[in-house]
């Protein structure tokens, strides 16, 4: 099984409810996202899935969150709150279907809200 990872970041706005006190304000953090995804064969390059198609693929999704309310965004709800959790499952998911039929896979997000505190969703 090879894994490969990627490195972005994005700032954008929250709200949560029924956290803890400070959160339930609106605040904002800059978020660094981790991406990895991994697979059993290497193409006739010799690589997994390369770089450049892979970073695309994650900024496209970033992009969408990147300088937003995220509470705003239709992909979150009182049901999916846009916790760092759901945040890092979101990218997961939507990353997985640019990818569908790669032999490419998403194997973790991990999704950090400041250096000391890290959300990881692995499918």
């Amino acid at each position: 099984m090879y894994e490969l990872t990627v490195i972005t970041q994005f700032a954008a706005a929250h709200q949560l409810k029924m956290v803890a006190k400070k959160c339930e304000n609106l605040h904002g953090h800059n978020w660094k996202v981790e991406v990895s995804v991994c697979g059993q064969h290497l193409n006739e390059a010799g690589v997994l899935i390369d770089f450049v198609e892979l970073k695309r693929h994650v900024n496209d999704v970033i992009d969408r969150l990147d300088h937003r309310f995220l509470n705003e965004l239709g992909v979150f709800s009182d049901d999916f709150p846009p916790s760092s959790e759901n945040i890092a499952r979101f990218i997961a998911t939507e990353i997985d279907s640019k990818l569908e039929g790669t032999g490419v896979r998403v194997s973790r997000v991990r999704t950090w809200e400041s250096d000391s505190a890290s959300a990881t969703y692995i499918p």
